[in-house]
């Protein structure tokens, strides 16, 4: 696994702790595909902040995932791990209602809808270019691995990210390319 700082080491060892390795996922396990977006975005060069988000996107589950490694009253556990600002993007990425907002995000005053809370807000670039790249990353890995993954799924998945291209580096977007592209 690419970015070997003890920071990472540690987000590993909770990731261990917390059975990651032992919870079913497409292509293996969730540490595995963990691994694998963490990973993805290391040869991205995105910023460590992102990479460990990408490591720990779905410690609280998210829309498409229900699995929960950590309840949300637990956030200050994997803070304590990873960063606060690193934990805040794994929380925003678990947070996100898809529907509602994945067709906003590009939009600069466009919405996101906290799927937790219920409420709606305007995040900044920062938040969904990391969000994007994230999504990018975690598309690019499970949805080739998935059963039913079919031609319907790569062109919704290309038209959706060709919206976002704005908010995906250089290295993701010619992934995205490779992988849903014509």
């Amino acid at each position: 696994m690419g970015g070997g700082s003890l920071v990472t080491k540690d987000a590993v060892a909770l990731l261990r702790e917390l059975g990651a390795e032992d919870v079913p996922h497409f292509g293996g396990s969730l540490f595995d595909h963990l691994v694998r977006v963490h990973d993805m975005l290391t040869e991205w060069g995105a910023e460590r902040d992102v990479r460990l988000a990408g490591l720990c996107h779905a410690f609280y589950g998210t829309a498409g995932f229900d699995t929960a490694l950590l309840g949300l009253d637990r956030r200050g556990e994997l803070a304590a791990v990873i960063g606060e600002h690193a934990e805040a993007m794994v929380y925003f990425y678990a947070s996100c209602d898809r529907k509602a907002s994945y067709p906003e995000l590009a939009d600069d005053a466009g919405e996101f809808l906290n799927r937790f809370t219920g409420e709606r807000r305007v995040p900044g670039l920062a938040e969904r270019r990391a969000f994007a790249e994230i999504t990018a990353a975690n598309e690019i890995d499970v949805i080739p691995r998935s059963p039913t993954f079919d031609q319907m799924d790569a062109e919704f998945l290309f038209d959706m990210f060709e919206e976002w291209r704005a908010l995906l580096s250089e290295p993701a977007w010619r992934e995205v390319q490779r992988q849903f592209g014509d």
